[in-house]
Protein backbone atom coordinates (compact mmCIF):
# COMPACT_ATOMS: atom_id res chain seq x y z
CA UNK A 1 0.00 0.00 0.00
CA UNK A 2 2.85 2.57 0.80
CA UNK A 3 4.15 1.78 -2.72
CA UNK A 4 0.48 3.17 -4.11
CA UNK A 5 0.77 6.51 -1.54
CA UNK A 6 4.17 7.32 -3.18
CA UNK A 7 2.93 6.61 -6.61
CA UNK A 8 -0.17 8.38 -6.00
CA UNK A 9 2.18 11.56 -4.64
CA UNK A 10 3.96 11.58 -7.26
CA UNK A 11 1.17 11.72 -10.15
CA UNK A 12 -0.10 14.48 -8.30
CA UNK A 13 2.85 16.14 -8.43
CA UNK A 14 2.98 15.91 -11.85
CA UNK A 15 -0.30 16.54 -12.67
CA UNK A 16 0.04 19.95 -10.29
CA UNK A 17 2.59 20.92 -12.43
CA UNK A 18 1.45 20.56 -15.87
CA UNK A 19 -0.92 23.08 -14.93
CA UNK A 20 1.36 25.87 -14.38
CA UNK A 21 2.55 27.73 -17.72
CA UNK A 22 5.95 26.77 -18.85
CA UNK A 23 8.60 28.71 -20.49
CA UNK A 24 9.58 26.00 -22.14
CA UNK A 25 8.23 24.59 -25.38
CA UNK A 26 5.40 22.14 -24.97
CA UNK A 27 6.94 18.75 -26.42
CA UNK A 28 9.93 20.17 -23.29
CA UNK A 29 7.18 20.10 -20.86
CA UNK A 30 5.89 16.80 -21.91
CA UNK A 31 8.57 15.70 -22.55
CA UNK A 32 9.79 16.40 -18.97
CA UNK A 33 6.62 15.97 -16.99
CA UNK A 34 6.43 11.83 -18.64
CA UNK A 35 9.55 11.40 -17.43
CA UNK A 36 9.02 12.79 -14.63
CA UNK A 37 6.35 10.50 -13.36
CA UNK A 38 8.08 7.37 -15.07
CA UNK A 39 11.07 8.15 -12.93
CA UNK A 40 9.21 8.42 -10.37
CA UNK A 41 7.48 5.42 -10.57
CA UNK A 42 10.32 2.87 -11.32
CA UNK A 43 12.30 5.19 -7.73
CA UNK A 44 9.63 3.74 -6.09
CA UNK A 45 9.94 0.48 -6.41
CA UNK A 46 13.35 0.58 -4.26
CA UNK A 47 14.33 1.30 -0.84
CA UNK A 48 11.73 1.30 1.75
CA UNK A 49 10.31 4.07 4.81
CA UNK A 50 12.51 7.38 3.77
CA UNK A 51 15.03 5.25 1.55
CA UNK A 52 12.14 4.94 -0.94
CA UNK A 53 10.66 8.28 -0.63
CA UNK A 54 14.07 9.29 -1.52
CA UNK A 55 14.76 6.88 -4.18
CA UNK A 56 11.21 8.20 -5.55
CA UNK A 57 12.15 11.42 -5.24
CA UNK A 58 15.84 10.91 -7.20
CA UNK A 59 13.55 8.84 -9.84
CA UNK A 60 11.44 12.32 -10.74
CA UNK A 61 14.24 14.32 -10.58
CA UNK A 62 16.34 12.37 -12.70
CA UNK A 63 13.00 11.08 -15.27
CA UNK A 64 12.16 14.56 -15.77
CA UNK A 65 15.43 15.98 -17.02
CA UNK A 66 15.81 13.19 -19.32
CA UNK A 67 12.64 13.47 -20.74
CA UNK A 68 12.91 17.57 -21.06
CA UNK A 69 15.84 16.66 -23.06
CA UNK A 70 14.65 14.79 -24.89
CA UNK A 71 11.35 16.99 -25.97
CA UNK A 72 13.91 20.12 -26.28
CA UNK A 73 15.83 18.65 -29.18
CA UNK A 74 12.15 17.95 -31.08
CA UNK A 75 11.93 21.40 -30.39
CA UNK A 76 15.67 21.43 -32.15
CA UNK A 77 14.64 19.76 -35.40
CA UNK A 78 12.27 22.31 -35.89
CA UNK A 79 14.89 25.08 -35.77
CA UNK A 80 17.54 22.86 -37.54
CA UNK A 81 14.93 22.49 -40.79
CA UNK A 82 14.21 26.24 -40.74
CA UNK A 83 17.67 27.50 -40.77
CA UNK A 84 18.22 24.80 -43.45
CA UNK A 85 15.26 26.33 -45.39
CA UNK A 86 16.64 29.73 -44.66
CA UNK A 87 20.46 28.89 -45.96
CA UNK A 88 19.06 27.28 -49.00
CA UNK A 89 17.17 30.80 -49.33
CA UNK A 90 20.21 33.11 -50.00
CA UNK A 91 20.97 31.50 -53.09
CA UNK A 92 17.21 30.58 -54.44
CA UNK A 93 15.52 32.99 -57.62
CA UNK A 94 13.11 35.35 -56.37
CA UNK A 95 9.39 34.75 -55.82
CA UNK A 96 10.75 30.62 -54.97
CA UNK A 97 9.29 29.32 -52.04
CA UNK A 98 11.41 27.34 -50.24
CA UNK A 99 9.46 25.11 -47.69
CA UNK A 100 10.68 22.97 -44.60
CA UNK A 101 8.27 20.38 -42.43
CA UNK A 102 8.64 18.32 -39.60
CA UNK A 103 7.43 15.16 -40.35
CA UNK A 104 7.48 14.25 -36.61
CA UNK A 105 5.17 16.92 -35.07
CA UNK A 106 3.87 18.54 -38.55
CA UNK A 107 4.79 22.13 -38.24
CA UNK A 108 6.35 23.73 -41.13
CA UNK A 109 7.10 27.01 -42.87
CA UNK A 110 8.50 28.75 -45.75
CA UNK A 111 10.87 31.37 -47.01
CA UNK A 112 10.55 33.31 -49.92
CA UNK A 113 12.84 35.97 -51.02
CA UNK A 114 11.05 38.89 -52.63
CA UNK A 115 13.85 41.28 -53.78
CA UNK A 116 17.69 42.03 -53.34
CA UNK A 117 19.91 44.65 -53.56
CA UNK A 118 22.95 46.43 -51.59
CA UNK A 119 22.89 48.43 -48.38
CA UNK A 120 24.17 51.77 -47.92
CA UNK A 121 28.08 49.85 -47.16
CA UNK A 122 27.33 47.99 -50.03
CA UNK A 123 26.45 44.17 -48.76
CA UNK A 124 24.38 42.22 -50.66
CA UNK A 125 20.81 41.89 -49.46
CA UNK A 126 17.64 40.47 -49.71
CA UNK A 127 13.80 40.91 -48.41
CA UNK A 128 12.15 37.87 -47.62
CA UNK A 129 8.94 36.89 -46.23
CA UNK A 130 8.59 33.71 -44.04
CA UNK A 131 6.04 31.72 -42.52
CA UNK A 132 5.88 29.06 -39.76
CA UNK A 133 3.20 26.98 -38.83
CA UNK A 134 2.67 25.04 -35.25
CA UNK A 135 -0.46 23.36 -34.44
CA UNK A 136 -3.23 25.58 -35.58
CA UNK A 137 -1.02 29.17 -35.04
CA UNK A 138 0.35 30.39 -38.50
CA UNK A 139 2.63 33.48 -38.17
CA UNK A 140 3.93 35.82 -40.93
CA UNK A 141 7.45 37.47 -40.52
CA UNK A 142 8.84 40.01 -43.40
CA UNK A 143 12.38 41.32 -42.86
CA UNK A 144 16.27 41.91 -44.43
CA UNK A 145 19.03 40.10 -44.61
CA UNK A 146 22.48 41.29 -45.29
CA UNK A 147 25.39 39.42 -46.52
CA UNK A 148 28.30 40.68 -44.23
CA UNK A 149 32.19 41.11 -45.61
CA UNK A 150 33.26 37.76 -43.43
CA UNK A 151 30.09 35.69 -45.65
CA UNK A 152 27.45 35.42 -42.69
CA UNK A 153 24.35 37.03 -42.77
CA UNK A 154 22.41 39.26 -40.62
CA UNK A 155 18.44 40.24 -40.34
CA UNK A 156 18.62 44.08 -40.43
CA UNK A 157 15.10 44.87 -41.00
CA UNK A 158 11.69 42.95 -39.29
Amino acid sequence: MNKFKTFCLVTIIVILSACASSPYGQKQTVGGLAGAALGGLLGAQFGGGKGQLASTAVGVLLGGLMGSEIGRSMDDTDKMKADQANINARTAPLGQEITWNNTQNNHNGSITPTRDGYSETGNYCREFHQTVSIGSKKEDAYGVACRQPDGTWRIVES
